[in-house]
């Protein structure tokens, strides 16, 4: 009786074994593990585990999945040829491990674990690689620009880098910016209505905590009509002497400049010589020189400045005075010789010696 029944006990184990195994072979791979995003600097190193089970007949791939996939590892065979790259497998946990070192900026972007099942049936798992990347300032932002008075002005910096950069403008010295303020942050720098005293060099300034950043220098040249000044409004001088007259023009574009006497264009010859000096772009100092003064050449001069954007005039009187002005006379008269100046010296002398008693 024990037989009959010893056999049936192990048929029925025989027959759980194999539904055991059948229900072994029918379990779809999967994967338990992978690791999470990872931020890395330029330089360091990188681990990217993936554990997988029920996948031992069964290809397990490593891959940088980006527009143009590559492929990093089979199994346990790694395929790239990059002395950076190393693959270990786990047997203990079913997991393997990808290691970069020395990672480049190249190296950012998404790595796939994949187990293939069938040429239509994958599973997949992804992680993403991001390197941290010191800020370069994109060469469509803002160079310089040249705008008319009155007009908006719009400045553009854009940055790439990881962390995302953020963008902060400056004015050259620390000088107030046209948003009221010393500093401005974001990507757009407007002025609504630019006026002249905004020109000069703005910089942008893109940082996200990876070196030192980047900054780009930005020249606003601003065109308006010309505005001038005069230093001096009187100038006395005395006969057969030299006076020179001065005028400061500030203007974009550069003006052109002309002195006149009663409405009559002066030019250089042996009465006068005019002179341009631009300090920068928008200044220019501009001196007639009256050589050897006559009494004729006593009065108003003007001073007068013309560009597209319009024009300026300031006038300058010169008055006959008794004693010379030095500079520019510095006690010589042209018309004198050699004896002369001694006479005239001499006489210069007795006047003011004769002023000083007067008192």
């Amino acid at each position: 009786m024990w037989r009959p029944k010893m056999l049936n006990c192990v048929w029925s184990l025989l027959l759980l074994a194999i539904a055991l195994g059948q229900a072994s072979a029918q379990r779809t791979p999967t994967i338990s593990y992978i690791t999470q995003e990872q931020i890395k600097d330029i330089g360091g190193t990188v681990e990217f585990d993936c554990s997988v089970q029920y996948a031992k007949e069964y290809n397990v791939l490593f891959l940088k999945t980006d527009s143009d996939p590559v492929f990093l590892s089979t199994g346990s065979t790694l395929v790239i040829k990059d002395s950076r790259f190393s693959l270990r497998y786990d047997p203990n946990s079913s997991t393997y491990k990808l290691q970069i070192k020395d990672i480049q900026e190249t190296d950012a972007g998404t790595y796939t674990c994949q187990v293939v099942i069938s040429t239509v049936h994958k599973v997949s798992a992804e992680v993403k690689l991001s390197v941290r990347r010191p800020p370069v300032i994109s060469d469509n932002s803002t160079q310089s620009i040249v705008a008319s008075e009155g007009s908006e002005v719009q400045m553009e910096c854009y940055a790439s880098g990881y962390p995302t950069p953020s963008i902060t403008w400056r004015r050259e010295n620390n000088a107030i910016l046209p948003t009221d303020s010393a500093t401005y942050v974001g990507n757009i720098l407007r002025i609504k209505s630019v006026k002249k005293e905004d020109r000069g060099t703005y910089y942008c300034v893109a940082d996200n905590g990876v070196s030192k950043g980047d900054r780009r220098n930005i020249n606003v040249e601003v065109e308006f009509s010309p505005v001038i000044t005069v230093p001096r409004p009187r100038l006395g001088q005395a006969l057969q002497y030299d006076m020179d007259l001065e005028c400061h023009i500030e203007a974009y574009p550069p003006p052109a400049i002309v002195w006149t006497k009663d409405d009559i264009q002066l030019a250089n010859n042996q009465h006068y010589s005019i002179s341009h000096f631009a300090t920068a772009d928008e200044y220019t100092d501009s001196t007639l020189r009256v050589i050897t003064i006559e009494k004729r050449q006593y009065g108003d001069y003007v001073c007068k400045a013309t560009n597209r954007f319009g024009e300026a005039e300031a006038r300058v009187n010169l008055f006959e005075t008794i004693i010379p002005v030095c500079p520019p006379a510095c006690g010589q008269a042209y018309f004198a010789g050699a004896e002369d100046v001694a006479a005239t010296s001499f006489a210069l002398v007795g006047i003011l010696m004769a002023l000083l008693f007067a008192r």
